[in-house]
């Protein structure tokens, strides 16, 4: 979607040349004229909650928007499994650290808090509040005494997270394997860091929620209170399993910037009384200097400058008023002798990972302080604010390559986003992801638009490398988006903007989900013997499903002519890729007659799988389902040859390449769509010999004279009060056997009338058909969030 530009709600004069003279003025730090540009800040903070909610862990809330996500983290049963669950996955991988999910909870409530009627009066109040009490729920699980939790996901042995690429809906599943069981590991860490940023977090939760949800509010607070007192306590950092990714070198700052969250929730004077006598005296100073701490930027590992602008916010105190201009005097043009680094085409650039997002989080903090300590000091407000929108812009388009670094947004964005889940990647193979194509033939294409997304950034000169692998480039992050997401509920009040109406968009499939390969394994005069290979490439949502079958069709004409019957045709598997009893293994049997032929020559080979749920979106080798199957008729019938009774060129699946398909099953030449696949009895690959596609098939109905009356739950076609899977299989028993299973079928638990007033889910007609079936199962996997359809 294009990134519609707006008439900025600025004053013309304050945007004149004169303002040139607060940007940096040294030669590698180019002039940004933030007049400009005005983009829809509104729309972009609107896709900001989108990324939040791509990034929601375990058993998803109805209000999730995201077509393509569903339900992660849980067993066979559908029960999450994490240690606590919820939260936030950190990035484009599928752990989940307390400490991100603090800190990227604390950074959006501070920017709520600031700013609600901005956020309020673009329309996204709700949902900004729903996306942060997603985090909120998630720390108050994480408390462990005088610990916390500090890392779930496989960080053990290969570290199965970092090791492979798939979707999070089928994650665990291959955790599974590679684990035989159900449950990610997880540790207990000792660290003030951690501990210190969930208390924040959940006092700025007390704030905001203590007028709306008092009962909650209160337990966000006493939380919060029991994290500070164990941040405090400990003292140190102990860092565990996140240690190589995230490794806390302090716990001053952050034990302040909690303190000071707690006395803005409570009015306790006691935690004032702390920072000055405990924290102040060990607040961090600058190298070989007795200076407070001005560089570096606003992050995780560092809330140094969030601490101090909250103290000064709170005490007025002017060396702290002054520190903080030290701090955005030092990112725009120097202060002390120390200025930061700009690239030439005028970012201000602090580090090469995440480089933007550590220039989005200053942003912040100068739209903050523009607005509070320094709000009565014209020339400094203008500056800092300036340059602030300044940079913001730059992220949105307004550089040298005209790349927007906001995923979803402007004309350009990159293209290699290193993330699992958005790439909708089946086999592992991800390092051409984003290319213009493999020379491998690996997948290049992504599923799934992240929009929202702040990428890592351009490095120190300004180029960007537009790689899947160079994570410092390629890398979102829950906590990227903090300070760029509450800079935005600054900006949608000074620079105005509206969110989309039609947004998000629901995803359709680019891909065939599923599909069949098949080869010749063997061929005689008197049978043919197929390699077939039943594919899952599911990414809308990434998805397993147990009742799955195919069907390989033949003619059987020639048979019929050497004087046989199709009694004397066998069908058979010899070999396959599971063993029976296991997940996976199909039943081959046959031939069936297929009634879309009328000279009623064609039969089929079934070949369906007692439990589908093995073939997934995971690996090379799970992702596909092998079967080997033979159909032929006898040598010789009471002594007599049976050669020129069987020819398989006039078969229908035959024709749809067997002959020509290379041994190399990952061929696209290898694909035949005349063997059709079936998920759930439903067609969802390939053609029938009588033209049926899955793009036309035509539902059968059940037509019932209750076509009036309430409904007592939509989709609860068997009564029972729920809506569960159940419920499409009962649809598709009465649409296939009205006889035994419509209205006035003969079964007891045949579909009612009122369950066919409920059942009708789709397009709300007076019949029920699959797609009311299917519907529900959208449903229940979340693609859809509410029936009837």
């Amino acid at each position: 979607m294009n990134f519609k530009k707006i008439t900025a709600a600025v004053s013309a004069l304050a945007m004149s040349a004169g303002i040139a003279a607060y940007l940096p003025s040294s030669s590698d730090a180019p002039i940004v004229d933030a007049a400009s540009s005005s983009y829809n800040y509104a729309e972009a903070l609107q896709k900001s909650m989108f990324f939040y909610e791509v990034q929601q862990a375990g058993i998803l809330p109805d209000w999730n928007e995201v077509s393509w996500r569903a339900d992660s983290m849980v067993d066979e049963d559908g029960n999450e499994t994490d240690v606590c669950t919820g939260g936030w996955f950190d990035a484009g991988d599928h752990f989940k650290f307390t400490l991100t999910n603090a800190y990227a909870a604390s950074v959006l409530e501070w920017g709520y808090i600031e700013y609600q009627d901005n956020v309020d009066n673009a329309g996204l109040g709700e949902l900004y509040r729903n996306n942060v009490q997603w985090g909120l729920d998630y720390l108050m699980q994480c408390d462990r005494g005088d610990k916390i939790i500090g890392t779930v996901g496989d960080y053990t042995g290969g570290s199965t997270d970092h090791n492979i690429w798939c979707s999070a809906e089928v994650y665990l599943r291959k955790h599974h394997l590679n684990n035989n069981d159900w449950v990610r590991p997880y540790d207990e860490i000792a660290d003030s860091t951690t501990m210190a940023l969930s208390a924040a977090a959940l006092a700025e939760g007390y704030i905001i929620f203590k007028d709306s949800q008092p009962a909650k509010a209160k337990e966000y607070l006493e939380q919060a209170k029991t994290y500070f007192e164990e941040a405090d306590t400990v003292r140190g950092n102990e860092n565990g399993a996140m240690g190589t990714m995230y490794n806390p070198s302090s716990w001053v700052d952050d034990c302040m910037y909690a303190a000071c969250w707690l006395y803005k929730a409570t009015g306790d004077q006691s935690y004032l009384d702390k920072i000055e006598s405990d924290y102040i005296p060990k607040f961090p100073t600058e190298e070989q200097s007795t200076d407070a701490k001005y560089t570096w930027g606003f992050c995780w590992d560092d809330t140094t400058q969030g601490a101090a602008l909250l103290y000064a916010q709170i005490t007025g105190k002017s060396e702290w008023v002054d520190h903080i201009s030290h701090h955005l005097d030092y990112w725009i043009d120097g202060y002390g002798g120390k200025q930061i680094k700009y690239t030439p085409d005028g970012m201000a650039w602090l580090f090469s990972w995440g480089s933007a997002r550590h220039v989005s989080a200053t942003a912040w903090l100068a739209f903050l302080s523009c607005d509070t300590i320094f709000k009565d000091n014209a020339s400094l407000r203008d500056k800092y604010q300036t340059w602030a929108k300044g940079q913001m812009d730059y992220l949105f388009g307004d550089n040298d390559l005209g790349l927007s670094y906001v995923l979803g947004m402007g004309e350009k964005n990159p293209t290699a986003i290193h993330h699992r889940t958005a790439s909708g990647i089946h086999d592992d193979h991800w390092n051409d992801l984003g290319q213009e194509s493999s020379s491998e033939g690996w997948q290049t294409e992504y599923a799934h638009t992240l929009y929202g997304a702040l990428v890592g950034g351009p490095d120190s000169s300004g180029n960007y490398v537009n790689n899947v692998g160079q994570y410092e480039y390629s890398e979102v992050a829950i906590d990227y988006n903090a300070g760029y997401t509450a800079a935005l509920c600054a900006m949608v009040g000074d620079y105005g903007g509206e969110i989309l109406a039609d947004f998000p968009p629901t995803e359709t499939p680019t891909w065939a989900e599923w599909e069949i390969s098949a080869t010749l394994n063997g061929s005689g005069n008197s049978y043919t013997e197929i390699k077939a290979w039943a594919m899952n490439h599911t990414a809308w949502p990434a998805r397993v499903e147990k009742n799955v079958s195919y069907r390989y069709y033949f003619d059987i004409s020639e048979v019929i002519a050497g004087g046989l019957s199709v009694d004397d045709i066998t069908v058979k598997s010899n070999s396959q890729q599971y063993q029976e009893g296991k997940q996976g293994h199909a039943t081959v049997s046959g031939p069936y007659k297929y009634d879309g032929d009328p000279s009623g020559n064609t039969y089929y080979a079934l070949i369906q799988f007692e439990d589908a749920r093995a073939i997934q979106p995971t690996g090379q080798s799970e992702h596909r389902d092998e079967v080997q199957f033979r159909i032929s008729i006898p040598d010789a019938v009471n002594g007599q040859s049976t050669a020129g009774s069987w020819d398989p060129t006039n078969d229908w699946s035959y024709q749809g390449g067997i002959a020509t398909a290379p041994n190399e099953m990952l061929s696209p030449d290898a694909l035949n769509e005349h063997i059709t696949m079936y998920v759930n009895d439903v067609l969802v690959w390939g053609i029938e010999p009588d033209g049926t596609t899955p793009d036309d098939v035509q539902p059968t109905t059940v037509t019932t004279t209750a076509t009036t009356g309430n409904v007592t739950v939509w989709g609860d076609a068997n009564c029972n009060g729920t809506v569960d899977m159940a419920d499409a299989v009962l649809i598709l028993q009465a649409i296939a056997n009205a006889d035994k299973f419509g209205v006035n079928g003969s079964d007891d638990d045949r579909i009612t009338p009122q369950g066919v007033i409920n059942a009708d889910v789709y397009d709300n007609g007076s019949d029920i058909t699959a797609l009311d079936a299917l519907s529900i199962q959208k449903y229940l996997l979340k693609i859809i969030s509410t029936l009837p359809e």
